[in-house]
């Protein structure tokens, strides 16, 4: 048998979902992005400039909305399996962009994270439909989960 081939009898593994890892990662990286974003509000917090139209003088306050938006993330990025999971992803990125009023620099990322939200789910759906296609054309090879 070649390498490519497996033998008869083989369990063939079933692969990831295309979608599920491209959105994971992008909500996954958008948290540390909102770490980061955090970090540089808490700094700017007692700078009368540099400032968006949103501002708290607070730490907790700070640390309390940027943490809770990065574990927001962090837990989006696992529910990516779901449909309500890439919904819920798709409203957070309302979130992220929302950042921008209290730090407005972060809006240029904030934009780069959202249009490679938009990315993941048309390539991620466009691999898993040609994956598909092609496992129905070769089944000698395909997952048989």
């Amino acid at each position: 048998m070649s390498k490519d081939r497996p033998a008869p009898g083989d369990r063939i593994k079933a692969r990831p979902s295309a979608l599920v890892q491209f959105t994971s990662t992008v909500l996954a990286c958008e948290a540390v992005l909102v770490l980061f974003v955090t970090l540089v509000a808490f700094g700017l917090r007692d700078l009368a400039y540099e400032r968006g139209p949103v501002q708290s003088d607070s730490a907790a306050v700070v640390w309390g909305v940027g943490g809770g938006l990065a574990l927001l993330l962090l837990v989006l990025s696992r529910l990516t399996r779901r449909p309500a999971g890439l919904v819920a992803g798709t409203m957070a990125q309302v979130l992220v962009l929302a950042t921008g009023l209290v730090v407005p620099l972060a809006t240029i990322v904030n934009l780069v994270f959202a249009a490679l939200w938009v990315m993941a789910l048309r390539l991620g759906s466009r691999v898993d439909r040609e994956r598909a296609a092609y496992d129905a054309a070769h089944p000698e090879t395909a997952p048989n989960a």
